[in-house]
């Protein structure tokens, strides 16, 4: 599977969020950042969310304007390991059907039947303006290339 690449439109989707179903319109006007991770209280994708967390005030100098943890957790999986972390990224489920939107954006990992850890920057005009698939699930993409996919 491939990540969606720079310069293509975001695929249409729809996730849920705690305010409802979030889709490919959330993201008109807004640099954002979409952490596609796999699983919940994992040990990699807890120090994804804190590190990014901590990380927000250099993200968005560097133009960021949103952030979103995407898996394929249950919602209410996903509230309790953002409040156990104590982090405030903003969590999007793609539980059911399960993977959906993942496979949309080449963001899945069919072996495991999981999210893998990807990241993908949406421009305001609803393009990619950047993606990365990480060599594996367990490999932790550094904030630097966050920051380098901003520029």
């Amino acid at each position: 599977m491939t990540i969606v690449e720079a310069g293509t439109a975001v695929p249409e989707f729809t996730l849920q969020g705690d305010e409802g179903p979030f889709t490919r319109d959330d993201l008109a006007g807004e640099t954002t950042i979409l952490v596609f991770y796999p699983f919940a209280f994992s040990g990699v994708c807890t120090d994804q969310l804190q590190i990014y967390d901590r990380a927000w005030d250099q993200l968005q100098a560097a133009g960021a304007t949103k952030i979103y943890g995407v898996s394929t957790d249950a919602g209410y999986s996903q509230n309790a390991f953002k409040e156990q972390l104590g982090v405030s990224i903003p969590q999007l489920s793609d539980f059911e059907p399960k993977g959906e939107v993942a496979r949309a954006f080449g963001a899945y990992f069919e072996p495991a039947g999981m999210t893998n850890r990807a990241i993908v920057i949406a421009s305001p005009d609803q393009t990619v303006k950047f993606s990365h698939l990480a060599e594996s699930p367990g490999h932790l993409p550094p904030l630097e290339l966050l920051l380098d996919g901003l520029a």
